[in-house]
């Protein structure tokens, strides 16, 4: 049974005292920030330093990044959030290794960045940029090939502009985002929004283990689950190649304050933009009962214009009428007639364990659907463009589908 879902307010973190910039943004291998003190990106965009939670113990610090323009302290990066400093006052330092450390008042290493695999130089310097990334730079140059380790590697539960979500398949690392425990506590909590490798780019809500939310795979175009998440200043982009794949986003208007957060209140993405002196909530995901992961089971989809919401494919029935006659259609769907093919437009199936040909034709993918006795359904890998490229093929159940009532892509199910 899934967890009961703590109420947890929005992370707009007060200060709980007056912060000291050190008129930098930049620490090296001699300097490091205590108490108070903090460091200041270049044009004042963000301000990195120690701070507590309000309502949380007094005798808890974090090392943490919040916006260093606006009154409300808004806090999008934690160092240290399984650890805090208690009691003394902790100083954050750069190790001649390369590492970042936070020590407590008994010299006691409480974090610690991961070591650098390259040389390290004696001018190495972290940085904290304008974007909001915490940069150190092992011969203190700056430059992208001296990069050694980056607070964007790392994300807590914001997503910045520029920042990635999604998996470095050469390092070997995972690029995630999960929600604060409470909002005394910035240690995991329960929700985590990240890639699942496999078939196409599909990013998946997490509560704890289980799955409560798709974006839908990325065809090319856009991800099949959130068909209104482009807009005039706000730019979205997913890389799929051998070396990584993930999502980033980019703000056109950059005086535009916009952040991503995994919000722990009802478990959902949500996104803000500070307008009018506040915060204000611009979409979020999952929206509606019919965002909800399986909500129809498999062979079925949902549609938010239909009553009841959940439906079975052409050529299937409900696996449970029973089930569906009380409104729970996660049962799906069974089949009632032997295989041909038809043909829907709605959000596709979760593509975990589909296969994907990249350089095949949507006739060459038709045929080989029809030559294989597993196949359940397939389309077009890409649709960008308005044209049809590659092939997706899925041997599994289907799961996760939902109507729209816009086009968003043909999918292909074998029919009797």
């Amino acid at each position: 049974m899934r967890r009961r879902r703590r109420a947890l307010s929005l992370l707009l973190v007060a200060a709980t005292y007056l912060s000291i910039s050190i008129a930098t943004d930049t620490i090296d291998l001699t300097a490091s920030i205590t108490g108070n003190q903090t460091l200041v990106s270049a044009r004042g965009a963000f301000r990195l330093g120690f701070f507590t939670p309000p309502g949380s113990s007094g005798d808890r610090t974090y090392i943490g990044i919040w916006y260093a323009g606006i009154p409300v302290q808004t806090v999008v990066w934690v160092a240290n959030r399984k650890n805090p400093v208690v009691g003394s006052p902790g100083v954050l330092k750069l190790s001649p290794d390369g590492r970042l450390v936070i020590i407590d008042g008994q010299n006691t290493t409480v974090w610690s960045s991961a070591a650098p695999t390259g040389n390290v130089a004696t001018a190495a310097t972290a940085r904290l940029l304008d974007s909001g990334n915490l940069v150190v730079s092992s011969d203190g140059s700056g430059s992208s090939q001296s990069v050694a380790w980056q607070s964007f590697d790392h994300p807590t539960d914001t997503q910045l502009p520029g920042m990635k979500i999604g998996v470095d398949h050469r390092n070997g690392f995972a690029w995630n985002i999960t929600s604060w425990s409470s909002p005394t506590d910035p240690s995991p909590g329960e929700y985590t929004f990240k890639l699942v490798p496999g078939g196409l780019p599909d990013f998946f809500l997490f509560e704890c283990p289980e799955k409560i939310y798709s974006s839908g795979p990325f065809n090319g175009a856009g991800l099949t689950g959130v068909p209104n998440l482009m807009s005039q200043d706000f730019h979205f982009a997913v890389v799929d190649s051998p070396d990584a794949t993930y999502y980033s986003y980019s703000i056109t208007n950059p005086k535009l304050l916009s952040r991503f957060i995994m919000d722990g209140t009802a478990g959902r993405m949500q996104r803000y933009v500070w307008l009018d002196s506040a915060w204000r909530s611009f979409w979020y995901y999952p929206t509606d009962p019919c965002d909800t992961y399986g909500k129809c089971g498999p062979f079925g989809y949902c549609d938010m214009s239909k009553t009841p919401l959940c439906s079975c494919l052409p050529g299937f029935e409900p696996r449970s009428k029973q089930q569906w006659d009380l409104r729970d259609g996660t049962s799906g769907c069974v089949r009632t007639t032997n295989l041909s093919c038809g043909a829907g437009e709605m959000k596709l199936p979760e593509t975990t364990n589909a296969t994907v040909h990249a350089n095949m034709t949507l006739d060459q993918c038709r045929q080989a659907c029809l030559a294989n006795c597993s196949c359940r359904a397939y389309s077009a890998a890409n649709v960008s463009g308005g044209t049809n490229r590659g092939c997706v093929i899925w041997g599994v159940d289907l799961l996760d589908m939902r109507q729209y009532p816009a086009v968003v892509q043909d999918l292909y199910i074998r029919l009797a």
